[in-house]
């Protein structure tokens, strides 16, 4: 499963670059891409374990930029 997911309050394009590196380790994990720019996060993984991952997500992202939301 593909999805894309809005960013709020990501300040930097080298937190982009960690938190992309960070998601990317994470089991079941196919393809991420953190834009700065675009303040927009594009992920794809298992789609049985979509939800699981996702908080797996959130946590890596809290570690590197504790301010960043996703809006999901």
């Amino acid at each position: 499963m593909k999805k894309a997911f809005k960013l709020e309050d990501l300040d930097c394009a080298n937190c982009a670059a960690k938190m992309e590196r960070s998601i990317a380790k994470i089991d079941g994990v196919q393809s991420v891409n953190v834009s700065f720019i675009a303040q927009k996060m594009t992920i794809e993984a298992d789609d049985g374990r979509f939800e699981e991952i996702m908080d797996q997500v959130v946590k890596a992202c809290k570690k590197v930029e504790p301010d960043c939301k996703i809006l999901r």
